[in-house]
């Protein structure tokens, strides 16, 4: 049996949509975005799709590199002061700075791929970053618990986050970013309105990952680089 991919090649944007079936607000998307890259619908496609696109980003930048380590590195007390034992953590913990430490160790993009296509590592990975979604929700809970529907926000982080295949709401997405520092922009094709909606998390911030969502799916995109210095949220 074939492996499953659970992160592509990068592809034209086309190849989001076929001839028959186009998207109303595709010609917007393909006027800002050059590529994208798919990522598996399991449920974990944006913790994914957030860590590969982040590394994708700084991985020609050395220093960024070993500052995205030394941040993980440290998160790991993050977990600690929310309670969680260190054995529940640290093999999931090791995982992503192995991750990191490939990547500086070999300047190949294709590493990376290869690495996040494992499954052992890529979930991983994800299990990880759901672990650090969960403590940073839990370590500022007054603010959080205002944003979650849940009786027990600490309920919610057990049964909403730290499981594996269990999709993530705006509010665990705004934790992630803030608990490793990095602004993201969410491009969705979902809702009404005319036009492309921009999210950028945290608000303000100058984003280091494109995603897309559709149908409760995250993809990676790739910005045309003449738009690089530009607002996602400016007029055209």
């Amino acid at each position: 049996m074939a492996a499953v991919c659970l992160v592509s090649c990068k592809e034209d944007i086309s190849t989001l949509v076929s001839a028959e079936n186009a998207h109303p607000k595709q010609k917007d998307l393909d006027g800002e975005f050059f590529g994208v890259r798919k990522i598996l619908g399991d449920g974990n496609c944006f913790y994914r799709a957030f860590c590969f696109a982040y590394l994708e980003s700084i991985f020609h930048i050395p220093r960024a590199l070993e500052r995205f380590k030394q941040k993980i590195i440290q998160s790991g007390q993050v977990l600690a002061v929310a309670g969680f034992e260190e054995s529940s953590f640290i093999h999931h913990l090791d995982t992503v700075v192995n991750v990191v430490e490939e990547c500086q160790a070999d300047e190949q993009e294709s590493t990376l791929l290869k690495l996040f296509n494992d499954s052992a590592v890529s979930d991983g990975v994800v299990q990880y970053l759901r672990l650090l979604t969960s403590a940073h929700l839990q370590n500022f809970a007054d603010f959080f618990c205002n944003f979650v529907e849940a009786p027990d926000l600490q309920v919610y982080c057990r049964q909403e986050v730290e499981v594996m295949a269990m999709e993530c709401d705006h509010v665990d997405i705004l934790a992630l970013s803030q608990a490793l520092d990095v602004g993201l922009h969410i491009v969705s094709l979902e809702g009404e309105q005319q036009q492309l909606v921009h999210y950028i998390i945290p608000e303000g911030a100058q984003p280091s990952l494109h995603l897309l969502y559709q149908s409760s799916h995250y993809n990676i995109l790739y910005q045309r680089p003449e738009l690089k210095n530009t607002s996602p949220l400016s007029p055209n």
